[in-house]
């Protein structure tokens, strides 16, 4: 089965051995991990295929020239890679609608970093969607990892656990009822 997904912890300390000494296998599994929400996020926020991997590839790379800027403080590594991915958007858009790509001076991450109020809202929810999580069946989490977390189609989750389809998609209809339910009350 798939490695299990890292916590914010995990990718914390992967950022950080990034920072310290240029770790590229910890590179390697922080591009493993975010590469593919990222250009998903992109995606959603309508950018069209290459230019979404071109902005993915241009996130990484922030990701990986400013691993010493990250602060576990003030967010969490998913959080800050988000924005880092949000600015870019941002930045592609400026770029496409100007037509002056090669005038626009490159974003700087930190001088438009979310607000302090946000990232900890953002980790707050964070917290809570872990803590929920928790709370579901060894079953439900499983499913809910390789349908959200890994992206895996429900035929291919059916196949993966020999599960019948309809199987797959109630216990996912199920652990999102319980995932709102504990999140909602959290709020």
């Amino acid at each position: 089965m798939d490695a299990p997904v890292p916590d914010g912890a995990d990718l914390s300390a992967l950022i950080a051995r990034v920072a310290a000494s240029r770790d590229r296998t910890a590179y390697a599994a922080l591009f493993k991990y975010f590469a593919p929400r990222v250009k998903a996020y992109l995606r959603r926020a309508g950018m069209e295929g290459a230019e979404a991997e071109e902005a993915t590839q241009d996130v990484m790379l922030i990701v990986w020239r400013k691993a010493d800027r990250f602060d576990p403080a003030r967010a969490g590594a998913t959080t800050w890679v988000f924005a880092i991915a949000r600015n870019v958007r941002i930045d592609h858009l400026r770029r496409r609608n100007s037509g002056a790509a090669s005038t626009m001076p490159e974003l700087d991450t930190e001088e438009h970093a979310p607000s302090a109020e946000t990232l900890m809202l953002a980790d707050e929810r964070e917290e809570r969607i872990r803590m929920a999580l928790d709370g579901l069946t060894d079953e439900q989490r499983e499913i809910v990892r390789l349908s959200f977390f890994s992206e895996t189609p429900h035929a291919a989750i059916s196949s993966a656990l020999a599960l019948p389809l309809g199987t797959v998609k109630s216990r996912i209809r199920l652990a999102m009822v319980k995932l709102r339910a504990a999140i909602g009350n959290d709020s």
